[in-house]
């Protein structure tokens, strides 16, 4: 590699550099500020990732970097802002309960830094290796932050269930990329790829494909792969909650996206009836398991399965259309998730107590009625009622898979999520017509802004949906 293409390389992965000098240097001014110096880091964490998606936004120039085992296009550039908006947003709302979760350490933000950079790998990865490599990185980061709350038996449950599945998947989709290299030769997407196109694909090649898509369906939680979603969701801290519900679920689903549309995209038929069945089992589980939920981190947890079907049904089109559906519901449903996650972390009693039951949510409306309007809208967006931003994500996704002719695909999933609104308005009905009964402690500053600014966006929607579509639609173009 000569100096000038090592310099170009280096441009094109400039916000990772950024992240990644930024975690070890903010990890030697925890080592030597102290235990105390937990807030200092946090808000250098926040800077340092505004900065990473500051360069990313205005930096110039799109290409293949490491020999094409990177790849910064449209695509990647749109997810990424959108993961660095959750990571971002995520650390944000950490800071007024990080010491009611034992998160008041300086290790915490430097974790979440380290899995963000993990993201940004990932959604640029462009080969085997380097999706592996990773993948790892952001999960290796998401296994301690589940466990990081010591003191508590359901965290460390958590994190060890996490950590438990996680290594099993990985082993799965390392066996699977063996198996794809030994049938193509080749680890880039891009060869692989080329050598699909040119000869007839053998059984053991699609057996590879099969153990790498599921590596990749653990991580958006999607079935039969979701085992580990209701447990880590409800055990985990709520602010670490709320961090993989959004930027690693978008990370996990652009890579998922770039392996299919890039690597396997001859092989078009084998793969799409893989995603069709992912898509279908998702939806109708997280639409009826969720039902009898009475912790409202494990409905999320189910909703969040349910919403990963509702976006696989845009991708299995395996068209441009489908690809661009799948970026924009991804967006919509991390505002959504990321405001409702803000007011469950607002669940807190005078005395500092958290509380998790849905029925503590009853008659909020007396009590917080700002709180109940955005999270009714974020509930009304969820089981996608006109004019919210959920409508309009899952339009598309159903539109894209009509024009596939995949219309069995598309009924299931509008019935699907017809079950799916009976749980969403059945909170909305908690809040607004049910007694109240508790009081809820005051809503911090930063809780506020999230919930003010994500429900800004769900409402209003329809202003802005034209220019997000169409930025969608143009990092979709990056595989068509």
């Amino acid at each position: 590699m000569t100096a000038e293409i090592l310099s170009q390389s280096l441009s094109f992965v400039l916000p990772e550099i950024i992240l990644a000098l930024g975690a070890l240097a903010l990890l030697m001014v925890g080592v030597f500020s102290g235990e105390k110096s937990s807030s200092l880091v946090t808000g250098l964490a926040i800077a340092l990732i505004a900065v990473a998606g500051l360069v990313l936004i205005f930096g110039t120039g799109e290409g293949e970097a490491f020999g094409g085992a990177f790849k910064l296009d449209s695509f990647a550039r749109f997810m990424k802002v959108v993961a660095l908006i959750g990571s971002l947003t995520a650390i944000v709302m950490s800071i007024t309960s990080a010491r009611g979760y034992e998160l008041n350490k300086f290790e915490f933000p430097v974790l979440m830094v380290l899995a963000t950079l993990g993201m940004m790998l990932l959604i640029s990865a462009n080969d085997l290796i380097a999706f592996y490599l990773g993948l790892e990185l952001m999960s290796l980061a998401l296994y301690v932050v589940a466990a990081f709350n010591r003191d508590s038996i359901r965290s460390t449950e958590a994190g060890l269930k996490y950590f438990v599945l996680g290594a099993l998947s990985s082993g799965m989709m390392l066996y699977g990329m063996s198996l794809v290299y030994g049938f193509t030769g080749n680890t880039g997407f891009d060869e692989i790829a080329s050598v699909l196109s040119s000869q007839p694909r053998g059984l053991g090649l699609v057996f590879g494909m099969v153990f790498v898509l599921a590596g990749a369906c653990f991580k958006i939680s999607a079935v039969p792969f979701h085992m580990w979603t209701p447990d880590v969701y409800e055990g985990a801290p709520t602010p670490v909650t709320a961090f993989f519900a959004s930027g690693p679920k978008i990370a996990a689903m652009a890579i998922l996206v770039r392996v299919v549309s890039d690597a396997f995209q001859p092989i078009v038929h084998d793969w799409q009836q893989i995603i069709v069945f992912v898509s279908i089992a998702s939806m109708l589980l997280g639409s009826f398991a969720a039902i009898g939920q009475k912790n409202i981190k494990r409905l999320m947890a189910y909703s969040s399965i349910g919403n990963m079907g509702y976006a696989l049904v845009g991708l299995a089109a395996g068209t441009q259309a489908g690809v661009s559906s799948v970026v924009l519901y991804m967006t919509i449903y991390m505002a959504m998730t990321l405001g409702t996650f803000a007011c469950i972390m607002a669940m807190r009693l005078p005395d500092g107590t958290m509380v998790e039951e849905i029925d503590d949510l009853a008659g909020l409306s007396t009590t917080k009625p700002f709180m109940s309007l955005i999270l009714s809208a974020m509930m009304f967006s969820m089981a996608g009622i006109p004019p919210l931003a959920g409508f309009f994500a899952k339009y598309f996704v159903f539109a894209a898979a009509m024009e596939a002719k995949l219309y069995a695909l598309s009924v299931i999933g509008v019935l699907a999520s017809v079950v799916g609104a009976y749980y969403y308005l059945r909170i909305v009905k908690l809040m607004w017509f049910d007694p109240a009964k508790r009081e809820f402690a005051t809503v911090s500053g930063e809780l506020r802004l999230v919930v003010g600014l994500s429900g800004l966006f769900i409402l209003g929607y329809v202003l802005i949906g034209g220019s997000l579509g169409a930025a969608a639609d143009a990092a979709a173009k990056s595989f068509f």
